[in-house]
């Protein structure tokens, strides 16, 4: 049997290690984005969080690049708000540059490209984003913090509850959803995650993206 001070330690160094969390989330965040017929759908918790302390609930994850595409960040407050501030300048000296809007597939490669740049200091983000292509065709798409893409044709998640989002939306996804039908389906996605993760929640938005316009909906959920 170890001595009791070396058994002591043992136990202090696996609780040290089991508490540990990624910095990734140290503020806590839930996102989501799903495409439908016609239409595509972003949404996110609004909570602000130093780990189990809540900061602040209405904290904005969701931001608009152009009419027809937003991205989402999670991750580090700090770096959300940073790259966000940076994706808007590029965006712009994009359109300056090349006199045409900002595609969101080019969005999606320009936010990859940024990424990787900074790939050996990165931004502690893990971005999502969610669009309408020039033929009304839903876009969707979501990389890790150096920028690695992955495609999808029906949702793509973000967060420190991606495992509950994966599972919520692949019991209430159907294709060909339409606008009403995917906000309700976006809500009740995020609703039934955040209750079970400790570090999101505590309110949430949802952005339904058509031809013919942005609705905006904000979503009350718990706040135990």
């Amino acid at each position: 049997r170890p001595r009791p001070s070396l058994y002591r330690e043992s136990c202090l160094l696996v609780v040290f290690y089991l508490l540990k969390m990624s910095i990734l989330a140290y503020n806590g965040a839930a996102m989501i984005a799903m495409a439908g017929d016609g239409c595509v759908g972003i949404a996110a918790d609004t909570r602000l969080g130093a780990q189990a302390q809540t900061v602040s609930c209405n904290f904005q994850k969701l931001h608009r690049i152009t009419p027809t595409c937003y991205v989402g960040l999670a991750g580090l407050a700090t770096d959300v708000t940073t790259l966000a501030k940076t994706l808007a300048f590029r965006k712009n000296m994009y359109e300056l540059r090349e006199e045409r809007k900002l595609k969101p597939k080019t969005f999606s490669a320009m936010l990859s490209t940024l990424l990787y740049e900074k790939r050996f200091g990165p931004y502690f983000c893990e971005p999502i984003v969610a669009g309408l292509n020039p033929d009304n065709t839903p876009f969707l798409s979501g990389m890790d913090l150096i920028g690695a893409p992955v495609f999808a044709s029906d949702f793509v998640v973000s967060g420190t509850c991606t495992a509950n989002l994966f599972g919520t939306c692949e019991s209430l996804y159907r294709p060909n959803l339409g606008p009403d039908e995917l906000f309700e389906t976006l809500s009740q996605a995020l609703l039934a995650s955040v209750d079970r993760d400790a570090l999101s929640g505590w309110g949430g938005i949802v952005h339904i993206i058509t031809k013919d316009g942005v609705t905006t909906r904000e979503l009350k959920g718990r706040q135990d």
